[in-house]
């Protein structure tokens, strides 16, 4: 097992002892310390944290016990669901949230998984408070919300078109030639299907002339 602390999150992969891997004690650990540096640091008047997670096969479990943690600081958690990266860090600024938190091992293997922790622009922690965060969460110093400021919780899947149509609105791009495009393939798959052509006929070998513009 392997658990990795550094100043960008932990990560680790799945189960073992205390200390060893990402088990859910250790999330709730650096999850409790997150939380602890946004509440002391954040300048937006929003009590909301985004979380958002690859589809990994411990994103379910590592998800469910961040957002309980989160809640149990007084935070309000926006889940988000399946979401790139960027993703999560546009839907911070959105949400106007005090920060996020990314669940992703990037290219890891399935074992793994990961907390990566965003501030109020949506951009990784720096290297004072990705310290802070580890000093924290060794010295377990740890506050948290009574019954009458317990967080809230909720799910809003709109975001990966969101953020599609906030890239297809910027002025740079070529939304015509992207239509174009995706008609041209759309094409080239109905080839594909074309008879005399077989199932291993290789689907590359119908679209690498593709011309985007």
């Amino acid at each position: 097992m392997t658990l990795i602390k550094s100043i960008s999150g932990i990560r680790g992969t799945i189960g073992g002892h205390v200390g060893e891997g990402l088990n859910p004690l250790d999330i709730v650990k650096f999850t409790l310390a997150y939380a602890t540096l946004i509440r002391k640091t954040t300048t937006v008047k929003s009590n909301k944290i985004v979380v958002g997670r690859d589809a990994r096969i411990s994103g379910e479990m590592v998800k469910n016990v961040v957002c309980g943690t989160l809640m149990g600081m007084g935070f309000d958690v926006v889940n988000i669901g399946l979401a790139s990266t960027p993703t999560t860090e546009l839907a911070v600024t959105m949400e106007g949230a005090c920060g996020g938190i990314i669940l992703t091992a990037s290219h890891n293997p399935r074992q793994w998984n990961a907390l990566k922790l965003l501030n109020e622009h949506g951009e990784f922690l720096n290297k004072e408070e990705g310290n802070e965060v580890l000093r924290i969460a060794e010295a377990e110093a740890f506050e948290f919300a009574d019954i009458d400021h317990i967080g809230s919780y909720r799910e809003d899947n709109t975001y990966n078109q969101k953020h599609i149509d906030s890239v297809l609105a910027l002025k740079l791009v070529d939304v015509d030639a992207i239509r174009k495009a995706k008609h041209l393939f759309e094409d080239k798959l109905l080839l594909a299907n074309e008879p005399g052509l077989t199932e291993k006929t290789p689907l590359s070998y119908n679209i690498d002339n593709l011309k985007i513009l």
